[in-house]
């Protein structure tokens, strides 16, 4: 029968076809329309929404190619909208493009191209690999250098509330007390601020844990005039700035990997929440965990990377995208080239049980009910294969498996 976590299958299956199940399409997603309760849960925490959506995904920086880590958590953030859209939720998603970077801009300079070009390119190239995985297009997507402004006027309200100050041309937010806000002591966080390149040992700055919103930039460097000179903004900043220009003070629902919980999404929400008094920031995270080769996370500095480009030749798309919803997105995951292999014969079994008749309105409530449950796609994908026919149909539409 269906997984043991499916209580609500088990209660209907008590008095079955007193379930009745109707759907209807928005975006090409089925819509349970007579759900029981149709509120997403992220880590046990309802997440209830009237009206439209707010759902922030951090992005990329467009200077490499599409790798499984990258994949994962916007194939993660794309599940996360089709749920809400399943459950008859109307979802407005942004997702940034961070083109303003130190590290983009010595990709751009060794590739001897203009920073904004080089960007321009990779980001093609990136979108391309995410409709090749099934991932819906956003409502927005805000590039960096566009809301250079909007930096500069959060820097000056910064200033305004005493949140910030300026030292040679630099806006610094002051930040001592957001590590322990983000349960972090403080060795932890100085080795995660210097990490990450907000450089806790800057004499200028008043606190080793403050960061900058604005900064100088230095010959050959992307800069914009600004009342403290020329210069360009904090990655953190840009993010703040960006998420407040498209959807005001507060978000539902915020989405990036793991390892942006800190600094990035701390700053990010420290600053908007010090400039507009509005607590929290994000009502709900989706931290998506890392993908590891061998023990190692992924990513190009240790040189272990795989690319979606790579994969998608020798096998479906969907097998790819199901690969990455294999394991419960909070998870780390370590990526083998036979659980490729073992995905794409499971998509196969789910294509074969979709094949068959059948119509169970329990079971598709079942399958609602497991999806808004913190997105439990694995019992999902579960009830699909056991029960089959309609009920796998309506999986595979809403995981975008078809």
């Amino acid at each position: 029968m269906f997984p043991a976590s499916s209580a609500h299958w088990r209660q209907s299956h008590r008095a079955p076809g007193s379930l009745h199940v109707p759907t209807t399409a928005r975006n090409g997603i089925p819509v349970n329309l007579n759900a029981p309760d149709r509120t997403l849960r992220i880590g046990g925490r309802p997440l209830p929404v009237v009206g439209p959506a707010r759902m922030y995904v951090c992005g990329i920086t467009p200077y490499d190619a599409t790798h499984l880590g990258h994949a994962r958590t916007f194939v993660w953030a794309d599940i996360a909208a089709r749920v809400l859209r399943h459950a008859g939720g109307d979802v407005r998603v942004c997702r940034n493009v961070t083109d303003v970077d130190d590290v983009l801009n010595q990709a751009a300079h060794r590739a001897g191209s203009p920073y904004d070009s080089f960007a321009a390119v990779q980001q093609y190239y990136f979108e391309r690999d995410l409709e090749t995985l099934g991932v819906h297009a956003v409502d927005h997507q805000p590039r960096a250098h566009n809301h250079v402004r909007e930096v500069i006027a959060l820097a000056q309200g910064l200033l305004t509330s005493g949140s910030a100050y300026v030292r040679d041309g630099a806006v610094y937010f002051r930040g001592a007390d957001v590590p322990r806000r983000a349960g972090l002591d403080d060795g932890e966080a100085r080795a995660l601020l210097a990490e990450y390149g907000d450089e806790p040992d800057d004499p200028r700055k008043e606190h080793p844990f403050d960061i900058a919103v604005w900064r100088p930039s230095h010959s050959g460097e992307p800069a914009w005039p600004s009342p403290w000179g020329r210069g360009r903004p904090g990655w953190h900043a840009e993010c703040a700035a960006m998420a407040m220009t498209i959807f005001g003070p507060a978000l539902d629902l915020h989405a990036g990997g793991t390892d942006l919980r800190f600094p990035h999404h701390a700053y990010e929400s420290a600053m908007a929440e010090a400039l507009t008094g509005v607590h929290p920031f994000s009502r709900a995270w989706l931290h998506v965990g890392m993908v590891r080769r061998d023990g190692v996370k992924m990513a190009k500095s240790t040189g272990n990377l795989v690319l979606v480009s790579d994969l998608v030749p020798g096998h479906p798309a969907a097998a790819v995208r199901l690969m990455l919803i294999s394991e419960p997105w909070r998870e780390d995951w370590d990526y083998t080239p036979g659980l490729l292999d073992h995905a794409a014969e499971r998509l196969e079994r789910l294509h074969i049980a979709a094949g068959r008749g059948g119509n169970s309105p329990a079971a598709e409530a079942a399958v609602t009910e497991a999806l808004l449950d913190d997105l439990d796609a694995r019992t999902a994908l579960g009830i699909a294969e056991q029960e089959g026919g309609r009920t796998a149909r309506l999986v595979m539409a809403v995981l975008a498996l078809g």
